[in-house]
């Protein structure tokens, strides 16, 4: 497998980050309170070590911006369609806008009715979900993200990219050190794929195939083919299911008809559920800290002293070191993206 060179990379510290993709949101249209929304999500995935969900996305997002297709300024229109269902229309804004939107009205009704949920439409990409089930889990809730994407998963057996990536997210609060776990239904992202494609590297064996459905190692040949369900016929059942779920309940597209995730000409067409649970409604205090116990058994169990992590640790590890030490960025997309600010 290539390797990129060490000076490809610059090491950049989060703030210059982003005030620079801010800068360059606002300069492709988007009003500075929607850039630094967007921007910190960016930024989130790029500290958690996740570089596909960070400012790789950039320069679509200004595409799409100067396409009118991503609409800054407009608030999204939340309707309560029942004591504890929420109706979101994104009015085509940015994913995060809407997403935080929709948090800032579930976390209040939760802690009332026990249960809340948001069914969310005409909006953008949100961007890994880890950041939504952290922020919900340390105001100690319970709760569950799903999002539609493009087709762009094989169907276990079959060829073509049918299916979405579909990823999951869920927070369960344990103390300072929540469960934290952000999954794809496939077996990697595009935008990782598409990652690999601009460093040049080739992908693992497993991850894709290319168009006549044969597995490849090419990310170019991936990138034009389609994704492999993770754990195979489990991954594509489950992506199957999650699709069925937000596609249902947002009122949004299935399949191949999803669109506006990852190119600069489509109207938005995905979905987004967002569910919130109380533990302060069923009284889980005692619960709570014996899941503590639980998750401090499993991360003490390694073997050779080696480490075992409850999801979400190992991206709090790689934050804490990249805010002190700087992101490692691509020198190509980092000038693309100054270019931006100056466009």
């Amino acid at each position: 497998m290539q390797t990129p060179t060490r000076d490809s990379y610059k090491l950049l510290g989060a703030e210059e980050l982003r005030l620079t993709v801010t800068n360059a949101l606002v300069k492709a249209g988007a009003t500075v309170s929607d850039a630094q929304v967007q921007a910190n999500q960016l930024v989130d995935a790029e500290l958690r070590g996740h570089a596909s969900h960070g400012i790789r996305r950039v320069p679509v997002l200004c595409d799409r911006l100067h396409a009118g297709l991503i609409v800054s300024g407009a608030s999204p229109d939340t309707t309560w369609v029942s004591e504890s269902v929420l109706d979101v229309d994104g009015n085509l804004g940015f994913g995060p806008v809407s997403a935080h939107a929709a948090i800032d009205e579930l976390l209040p009704r939760a802690a009332s009715t026990g249960v809340a949920l948001a069914a969310i439409r005409r909006s953008h990409h949100i961007g890994m979900l880890a950041p939504y089930v952290e922020r919900m889990a340390s105001a100690g809730f319970v709760s569950m993200v799903m999002t539609t994407s493009e087709g762009l998963v094989h169907p276990w057996g079959g060829a073509g990219a049918l299916v979405g990536t579909n990823p999951i997210g869920i927070g369960v609060p344990s103390g300072d050190t929540p469960l934290i776990l952000d999954m794809s239904t496939a077996a990697v992202s595009m935008g990782k794929i598409l990652d690999y494609k601009a460093k040049g590297l080739e992908i693992p064996h497993g991850w894709a195939v290319d168009r006549n459905g044969r597995p490849t190692t090419d990310a170019a040949a991936a990138s034009e083919g389609a994704i492999s369900p993770f754990g195979g016929a489990k991954g594509y059942a489950l992506g199957i299911a999650v699709e069925a779920i937000v596609g249902l309940l947002t009122r949004t597209a299935f399949g191949t008809e999803v669109t506006g995730t990852l190119d600069a000409t489509q109207p938005t067409t995905k979905g987004d559920l967002f569910l919130v649970i109380s533990t302060d409604v069923l009284r889980a205090d005692e619960s709570a800290q014996a899941l503590a116990r639980y998750f401090e058994q499993i991360r003490g169990s390694g073997v050779d002293s080696g480490v075992v992590s409850i999801p979400g640790d190992r991206a709090r590890r790689t934050r804490t070191e990249r805010l002190e030490a700087g992101v490692p960025v691509d020198g190509a997309l980092w000038a693309t993206i100054q270019a931006a600010c100056q466009d």
